[in-house]
């Protein structure tokens, strides 16, 4: 299993409602992808202060390698991936992933 790892910068004059948008629209991504199993999303509460200005972020869990590499190239997830980096600090530079197999 591949957990998809994603942290974020959202700009600071970005509404609850659109962030809470952009979950939704990849949180519907589960089911409609084959593979894709699972996601959690929310803000940073880590008490250590080592986010490094990352606010946000979510997990997906993915059967394998394969259906992540699928999942990445699904115009649903390109979408949906666009409505968040325009939501972002810096565009892509506010945006941090990484995979783990687990």
């Amino acid at each position: 299993m591949i957990r998809h790892c994603v942290f974020f910068k959202f700009r600071a004059n970005v509404p609850q409602s659109e962030r809470d948008g952009v979950y939704a629209q990849l949180n519907a991504l589960v089911g409609p992808i084959d593979g894709l199993l699972s996601a959690k999303f929310g803000p940073n509460v880590s008490p250590e202060g080592l986010g490094k200005g990352f606010n946000d972020g979510f997990v997906m869990d993915l059967r394998d390698a394969a259906a992540r590499d699928a999942y990445l190239t699904d115009p649903a997830h390109q979408a949906a991936g666009g409505r968040l980096v325009a939501a972002l600090e810096g565009g892509i530079e506010g945006l941090m992933v990484f995979d783990l197999e687990v």
